[in-house]
């Protein structure tokens, strides 16, 4: 069976990206999941990031409906950051370089 190392080869090409564009920030994404209701996402949305309801309920919504929403943008310390803090309410999150 072939050895598989994905890990090294994304570390390889997030390197490379990050010294062709060092600017381009990074983000949290949030994806959709069966398990959390929408109030409590809005609700975590507001207590985390300070946005107002119309706000988190319109990323909720995107969540939702999407499938996923960007909730927040940055140096990639701080969207590790954020993601630490939604898993800890139990929501699934990831960081990714912005598109």
């Amino acid at each position: 069976m072939p050895v598989r190392e994905p890990e090294v080869a994304e570390q390889v090409d997030e390197q490379a990206d990050e010294q062709l564009d060092p600017d381009r920030p990074w983000v949290t994404v949030v994806w959709n999941d069966p398990v959390n209701l929408m109030s409590y996402v809005t609700h975590v949305f507001m207590k985390v990031f300070g946005y107002p309801k119309e706000k988190a309920t319109a990323l909720m919504l995107d969540v939702h409906q999407k499938g996923k929403a960007i909730v927040s943008s940055g140096p990639r310390e701080r969207m590790e950051g954020d993601t630490a803090t939604l898993h800890g309410y139990g929501l699934w999150a990831t960081v990714q370089r912005d598109s």
